[in-house]
């Protein structure tokens, strides 16, 4: 096999277990999706069936007023580990995503850099400008790509801890409405 075969089988072999980790990375996800889905499906049914035996043996106001808080305040911590949990999926093939572009990206600049190498020793004299120039060209590109997935990081991980302090902050102001309303509900009567 020749030289250029041999290379275009090496390429086409990466690029096939590039596409089989973007597959796992996504198949991964979705398993871990559905996974939540079923999960959360069956803790509803429960949650339902044991809060409808709970509210048949209610007789008084006060009883249903509690009753009331007590489920709502379940329903807003089961909506916010949902969505957390949802979240966590969503960020962490998101990260592998990143991670698989970013090797693919590292991979690719040192094969151009190594080809232009190669090229150097057989080019014809006077080429050294152009190749340079190239060279100083992918450097710059690769230098760049580095500074978006930085900056794409940091981004992510403003985002992460936006979202895990506005879902903590909801669950507290949920819970503290609950009890001003428990509190004047209990002094109305």
């Amino acid at each position: 096999m020749t030289t250029a075969q041999q290379q275009f089988n090496d390429f086409a072999t990466e690029q096939f277990e590039t596409i089989l980790r973007f597959t796992r990375i996504s198949i991964d996800a979705a398993d871990r999706l559905v996974k939540l889905q079923v999960e959360t499906a069956k803790n509803t049914l429960e949650d339902s069936a044991r809060n409808a035996k709970e509210l048949s043996g209610i007789k008084d106001t006060q009883a249903a007023f509690a009753a009331q808080q007590k489920l709502s305040e379940a329903a807003v911590d089961n909506s916010i580990s949902y969505s957390r949990s949802l979240y966590e999926i969503a960020s962490q093939a998101q990260t592998e995503f990143s991670k698989l572009v970013d090797e693919r990206s590292v991979y690719f600049n040192k094969n151009i850099v190594s080809g232009l190498d190669r090229f150097v020793k057989s080019a014809p004299a006077g080429t050294d400008a152009a190749v340079a120039a190239v060279k100083s060209t992918v450097q710059a590109t690769a230098a760049a790509v580095d500074s978006m997935t930085k900056a794409a990081k940091q981004v992510a991980d403003f985002a992460d801890a936006s979202v895990k302090a506005a879902s903590t902050a909801t669950a507290d102001a949920v819970k503290t409405a609950a009890k001003k309303t428990n509190g004047s509900s209990t002094t109305a009567q």
